[in-house]
């Protein structure tokens, strides 16, 4: 398959040493933002880009992406506020669009855990709910993508949970609501990726965790998908590809 990187941080590096390993054909690497830079995707054949730039460059490549006729595959973080934009520009030009918060099976199968724990959690109002972040210092935003989904996993499948709040630095204050999930986010070298739930009452605390190892489990994940979307047409998940 012919794949475009775009967006040549580690991550891109590391999409790319496994794409070249899994027999794939690298046709572009694109470091630079805007239509202009993005027009080679179709001209040189690429018929899957992955994204993986920057928060304020993704909505300008992914719309490229599409007005390319190139699939794309997203794992930007930072940028949702133009989500509903780019899934609308994508359904209007029938363009190929796959977004994930973290493409590792790992942190998918997390998700899913989170969503279950949420919901067994709930009927047990003795149990506040905190989570907790840590990646490495280069990731500028904070939450991180995984956490706010874990977090909206919360807030869909515990009834007295409305939201989530942002705290940086040691400690989530005691008095904080009940009804949001405080996140506490820390950017520590060379983290790559760290999320725990934690249930705290008065008497005990439950918690489960995930905790990457390398940069590997996500690349690997988003390679996977790009060979799973070169078929598929639409707008779509890790819930289309890994369904639970």
């Amino acid at each position: 398959m012919k794949l475009a990187i775009i967006g040549y941080g580690k991550m891109g590096k590391t999409i790319e040493k496994i794409a070249l390993d899994r027999g794939h054909e690298i046709v572009n690497i694109v470091e630079e933002r805007g239509a202009n830079v993005l027009k080679q995707l179709s001209q040189n054949g690429a018929e899957v880009a992955i994204e993986f730039s920057q928060p304020e460059a993704a909505a300008e490549n992914i719309k490229a992406c599409i007005d390319q006729k190139v699939k794309v595959v997203s794992g930007t973080t930072g940028w949702l506020d133009k989500m509903d934009e780019i899934k609308k520009y994508a359904k209007q030009k029938e363009g190929t669009f796959f977004y994930a918060s973290n493409y590792s099976v790992g942190v998918n199968l997390f998700f899913h855990l989170n969503e279950w724990m949420a919901n067994l959690m709930s009927r047990y109002s003795d149990y506040n709910v905190k989570m907790e972040e840590i990646h490495h210092t280069e990731k500028k935003d904070a939450p991180s993508g995984t956490a706010i989904t874990l977090a909206e996993g919360i807030v869909k499948n515990h009834p007295d949970i409305q939201n989530w709040k942002l705290f940086e630095g040691d400690n989530v204050p005691e008095n904080s609501p009940e009804n949001i999930v405080p996140i506490l986010s820390k950017r520590i070298d060379p983290t790559p990726g760290t999320h725990e739930i934690i249930y705290k009452s008065d008497i005990d605390e439950i918690s489960i965790k995930h905790t990457a190892h390398s940069r590997t489990g996500f690349a690997l994940g988003a390679v996977l998908v790009a060979e799973w979307i070169k078929d598929k047409q639409g707008i779509l998940t890790m819930k289309d590809f890994l369904p639970l």
